[in-house]
């Protein structure tokens, strides 16, 4: 085994948002320096199947820069070195002492949670920040001398007008980040915010393709890649050469191997995937004790991870390569898309049209055998 990508997960948070889903332990301050260590322990347990040097690190959550300073400066010092090492980072978080330590640590890409810039839906989703303190950080994080951050966006918040829209993507252009990721709100089964606003959001649900076509054409207009579905960036021409496409996330819709550590954490190496369990005090226990945390193991074959090779990269804007075309895609299917302007085939590979692309999840659908 040599994986390229690292994934890990910091679940501390200062609130826990009612449509979040995610493996999160809110405040418990004082176990930060302990998770801190259960996070390095497992590194030594794993870290020798890592490629040297990595591709990709990425720190997510939770809050990752909420986690107490002290503990997350200890976590920067022992990463592995990476091209891109991004941490995710909520407004409120972002201090100039945060700053300042990430900036002199591994880390050279931060993705921002912005959400909205409007102050009535960011109290429907329960978010702690307004929107000057994304201003505020996203000023910090460019004062600290960083020159790739990302910008989270969320459409289809109960409440959301077309106008509201265009302002948050106005606001957004306007502090000209090198990355924008724009996400329709989900209904995720069990949290509060589906009990709350789940039967608006279903009655909502047809006027999201105006929406999301409003995103792509807007931040294309703008100058942005639309790269992935839901993923822009800076071109090529407009930052110098650099690919700014977030280089983590595109490992996994190519199907790379990437380790995940952390309470929660996914991996995905070779033909198998396994997910350490949600438990964060089984998570401690384990590793204070030199074990592996319990996990749930899957055996993939390599049929299977081909199929999901061809269904992530079909969100790229790239023609993805299909072994065994016949046997992955139907032909059928394809040479029908086709005529209907969704989809081409060159040799061996595929790729959705600008027009399929809007379409996405049911053109996929269609295509995979």
């Amino acid at each position: 085994m040599s994986c390229g990508h690292l994934y890990l997960h910091l679940p501390f948070c200062g609130h826990r948002c009612g449509y979040c889903d995610f493996v999160t332990a809110v405040g418990r301050r004082g176990e930060h320096p302990a998770y801190v260590d259960a996070l390095i322990a497992e590194l030594e347990l794993e870290g020798a199947g890592l490629a040297a040097p990595l591709e990709t690190v990425f720190l997510g959550g939770g809050t990752p820069t909420f986690t107490e300073l002290g503990a997350l400066e200890r976590l920067l010092a022992v990463l592995p070195d990476a091209a891109e090492v991004t941490i995710e980072a909520n407004p409120e978080t972002v201090t100039p002492d945060l700053a300042a330590l990430l900036r002199g640590s591994v880390v050279n890409r931060v993705s921002l949670g912005a959400q909205t810039f409007q102050p009535r839906l960011l109290e429907v989703l329960e978010r702690l920040a307004g929107p000057e303190d994304v201003r505020r950080a996203f000023y910090l994080l460019r004062g600290a001398s960083f020159d790739n951050i990302s910008l989270d966006l969320i459409y289809g918040i109960p409440g959301q007008s077309a106008a509201d829209l265009e302002g948050d993507l106005a606001e957004a252009l306007a502090l000209e980040p090198e990355h924008l990721s724009a996400y329709e709100l989900e209904a995720k089964q069990g949290t509060r915010f589906t009990h709350a606003h789940g039967a608006e959001l279903e009655r909502q649900a047809e006027s999201m393709e105006t929406y999301f076509e409003r995103v792509v054409e807007t931040l294309t207009a703008a100058g942005y890649r639309w790269y992935e579905t839901a993923n822009f960036c800076r071109s090529a021409e407009q930052s110098g050469g650099r690919d700014l496409r977030a280089q983590h996330n595109l490992g996994y819709w190519l199907g790379h191997d990437y380790l995940g550590l952390g309470v929660g954490a996914v991996s995905t190496i070779e033909n198998r995937r396994w997910r350490n369990l949600p438990s964060l005090r089984g998570y401690l226990a384990a590793l204070s004790g030199g074990q592996r945390p319990p996990r749930e193991v899957e055996e993939l074959p390599e049929d299977v991870r081909e199929l999901e090779r061809v269904m992530l990269g079909l969100r790229l804007d790239e023609p993805v390569a299909v072994a065994e075309i016949g046997q992955r895609v139907d032909l059928d299917e394809l040479s029908r898309l086709e005529g209907l302007g969704l989809a081409e085939r060159h040799e061996n590979t595929v790729v959705l049209t600008r027009r399929g692309r809007f379409l996405g999840d049911g053109v996929t659908a269609a295509l995979l055998v």
